[in-house]
């Protein structure tokens, strides 16, 4: 016992340190391989923060999967691509609902539930609300409406469903009344009126030489990155970003099917060719087939029959065969081979007008109104009355339960097409269609009940033609994508930096003829990049994880390999030069030209001295106005010193640099006009009615609030997606 006790006394401390260390070692090494995160890159789960406020990703994912469910349930197909439109919208509206927020929590806004109440159940409800609660008379049921949403919230689910319908009504009422405010704080003031007429009613007459920029050829003007920094410095507000973008430089290698794949498919379709022909039934044939194209089974009029070899197909026998021929799926956008079969022809209407009496059996909730029979009875009944000489319109108001058709006296039009399309009443179909002819009139049963139909009129009738189209889609074979794969991969491997790509590439690949291409300001968000054969979003983000300079790729997009380089990172703030070359540039080389052109007009005593000097005639403008408007174009500067009443009757002394050259002014004279509104009043509310139209036209045009558009552009908003999507 001695011996352990000695060992514990002298030990002890050093085996607790021991511990402690290997347990802070472990703790460290879990970390750093990013299993707590602590030292991880990995994003937090903040999706974003607007002023501070934060965005959940997780509760912004249970949104997006519960917009991508109700699609879903109204059978819209959701891939990708709308399922960023999705993130994009509800991230906007996440932002917008924050903004708002604020400024409705700033000036005092709030909806009450006994608004809530009088928006649903009022007199003027949601459109939605006032279809589901409506009688066949259009009469709304308000009672019926507060008991469906009062139960709905004894349910779990259902309750979560109203009460984001609720918020939805909140923030659009709380909407409508600032931008009631905004609208109706829109004011001009009197001086502002009063000059405003002064300067429009200025005249003046001007003598001018002018030297276009144009007379110096833009290759003996160079402008350096330097200046066009300085430039950029001296307009931050103008060209400041706020999001980081990226460009790259990228080449794409095709693994778009080659001739060899085209052929292989062409033989495929021939060698089915003869039991295509033998199959009585297309529709039978054709579910049993793989097919690129569905089977119509109705007629399609001449005119609307848009497809290669057009004439030939139509001349053919019933059951006769032509192709296959090469065509494009204009749904996929990819290469076919098709073999035409003839069904069969009639001639029939483009368009049938007619007129209906409807004896419903169900409501549009799936209700029972009335027994087959009872209604049998009544559409009878309907069409001997009107026999014997009853007005169809009056037995059309009592008695038909259609209330759409209803508003236009139980008249419609249909397409042929419409007609024999999905949905479309058979029974109803097959006589206003092929069996009635104008000023024929029949009892007719469907499943919506019975039918007393007229048929008015037949419009445009030519030739229709039931024609099956057995397709096949023209794939690669793997040996061609292992082509594409093999290019893109040895030219990747070859290419460690931007000096080596470009290398490569002019050494190897411009002589097959396969270019590279350059995208610029690719923004965190986008989904496709300039040239980018189809939406890319996982490249896109690839690129915002790499440095400027790394190498990226083969990675497939559409039916290309791309391997791309970063050729620039632009953080948010001041962009590169390269960014925005192309637009400062040419101000930049007119700016060193009007410096050439003024210091060779040297000091200006007439216009006739200057204009031998630079070889330019006199002109004269008369009839300049103040606000623009002459045929001497858009030159402010020019127009801007035609009315400084030092000048009046005198040469301007100096050269002003304008627009589109340098021009050097006499001012004839000056007058004022009068003009043509000048009741202050009047003007004012003319203007602010017109600023008004023109912010609800933008809103409603374009779907932008410009008010919400401003005050997002003030806000601070931290934008993470791009770490998740």
């Amino acid at each position: 016992m001695s011996v352990i006790q000695k060992i514990r006394d002298k030990y002890a401390r050093i085996a607790v340190i021991a511990i402690a260390v290997s347990l802070l070692g472990f703790i460290l090494m879990d970390a750093f391989a990013g299993r707590t995160g602590l030292f991880s890159n990995r994003p937090s789960n903040t999706l974003g923060k607007v002023n501070g406020k934060s965005i959940d990703r997780m509760e912004f994912e249970k949104n997006v999967l519960a917009v991508e469910k109700q699609e879903q349930a109204q059978n819209s197909p959701v891939d990708d691509a709308r399922r960023d439109e999705i993130r994009k919208g509800m991230w906007d509206q996440s932002v917008n609902d924050i903004v708002m927020g604020e400024e409705y929590t700033k000036l005092g806004l709030t909806v009450t539930d006994k608004e809530i109440r009088d928006v649903l159940f009022g007199a003027n409800p949601p459109q939605n609300i006032r279809q589901q609660f409506s009688d066949e008379k259009g009469n709304f049921n308000a009672a019926a409406a507060q008991k469906y949403f009062n139960d709905a919230k004894k349910d779990p689910i259902q309750s979560q469903q109203v009460d984001k319908y609720f918020d939805y009504l909140k923030n659009q009422r709380l909407l409508g009344k600032y931008m009631a405010i905004m609208t109706n704080s829109v004011y001009f003031p009197k001086w502002f009126l009063e000059k405003r007429n002064t300067d429009n009613s200025l005249l003046a007459k001007i003598s001018f030489v002018s030297v276009p920029y144009a007379s110096i050829p833009d290759s003996t003007i160079k402008v350096s990155d330097e200046e066009i920094k300085s430039y950029i410095k001296a307009h931050k507000d103008q060209y400041e970003q706020k999001n980081e973008t990226r460009a790259i430089s990228y080449v794409l290698f095709s693994a778009s099917p080659s001739k060899a794949d085209s052929a292989a498919t062409k033989a495929e379709l021939e060698a089915q060719k003869a039991s295509f022909m033998s199959a009585s039934d297309p529709a039978t044939f054709f579910s049993q087939q793989e097919t690129a194209l569905p089977y119509f089974d109705g007629y399609v009029a001449k005119s609307e029959i848009q497809v290669p070899s057009k004439d030939s197909i139509l001349t053919l026998p019933a059951g006769g065969l032509y192709g296959p021929y090469l065509d494009v799926n204009p749904n996929a956008n990819v290469g076919m081979y098709v073999i035409a079969k003839m069904i069969g022809t009639k001639e029939l209407p483009d368009t049938v007008k007619c007129r209906h009496i409807l004896i419903g059996t169900m409501d549009r909730q799936g209700r029972p109104m009335m027994s087959d029979s009872a209604a049998k009875i009544k559409a009878d009944s309907i069409a001997t009355a009107i026999r014997n000489g009853a007005s169809f319109d009056l037995l059309d108001s009592l008695y038909s339960t259609d209330e759409a058709a209803k508003k236009d006296k139980g008249v419609m039009s249909f397409s042929s097409r419409d007609i024999q399309g999905e949905g479309f009443a058979k029974e109803f179909g097959q006589f206003i269609l092929f069996e009635g002819k104008p000023g024929e009139k029949k009892v007719v049963k469907t499943q919506f009940g019975w039918h007393y139909i007229e048929v008015l009129d037949h419009k445009k009738v030519e030739p229709h033609y039931k024609i099956a189209y057995f397709a096949k889609k023209i794939f690669t074979s793997p040996e061609t994508e292992q082509k594409a794969l093999n290019q893109a991969n040895l030219f990747a491997g070859d290419s460690r930096d931007l000096n080596s790509f470009n290398t490569n590439y002019d050494k190897n690949i411009r002589g097959l003829g396969i270019p590279k291409l350059a995208a610029t300001e690719i923004s965190p968000m986008a989904s496709a990049f300039q040239g980018s054969p189809t939406p890319s979003r996982p490249f896109i983000k690839k690129v915002f994880e790499s440095d400027k300079g790394d190498v990226i790729g083969p990675e497939k997009i559409g039916d290309n390999y791309i391997v791309a380089i970063v050729t620039e990172v632009n953080e948010p703030g001041i962009p590169g030069v390269n960014t925005v070359r192309s637009s400062i540039e040419p101000l930049l080389r007119n700016r060193k030209k009007s410096e050439q052109i003024i210091k060779n007009i040297g000091q200006v005593t007439t216009l006739e001295q200057v204009s031998a000097k630079v070889k330019q005639q006199v002109q004269t403008v008369d009839s300049i106005r103040f606000g623009g408007g002459s045929n001497l174009g858009y030159e402010p500067k020019i127009i801007g010193a035609a009315f400084n009443p030092a000048f009046k009757g005198k040469v301007i002394p100096q050269a002003i640099p304008g627009i589109s050259g340098v021009y050097v002014i006499r001012i004839e004279s000056t007058s004022t006009a009068p003009v043509e509104s000048a009741n202050i009043q009047e003007q004012q509310k003319m203007l602010e009615m017109r600023v008004k139209q023109d912010m609800m036209s933008q809103m409603q045009q374009q779907n932008i609030n410009p008010v919400i558009e401003a005050l997002k552009n003030a806000s601070k908003i931290q934008d993470n997606r791009a770490k998740f999507y």
